[in-house]
């Protein structure tokens, strides 16, 4: 596999990396402000490890996602 350098890439490209490298951040910040502000008792598992999760695994977005999906509890939802 031949990498290339950031200056071979073409400009098409390199709006798409940077542009999906913004999305995932702000994906990531929303998912770790909403964890912060929502309570133990409406996150499923431990807030500690999901923060870790986000801010540590590189996902394109898909952890965000799956804490927004998967990790969050409805108000009321004590299973």
């Amino acid at each position: 596999m031949v990498r290339k350098k950031w200056n071979d890439l073409n400009v098409r490209t390199r709006r798409l990396i940077v542009g999906a490298g913004v999305i995932d951040g702000i994906a990531k910040i929303a998912a770790l402000l909403d964890l912060l502000q929502r309570p133990p008792e409406q996150i499923r598992g431990s807030k500690r490890v999901w923060a870790t999760s986000i801010v540590l695994v590189n996902s394109i977005g898909a952890l965000p996602v799956a804490y927004f999906l998967l990790g969050r509890r409805a108000p009321g939802d004590n299973a």
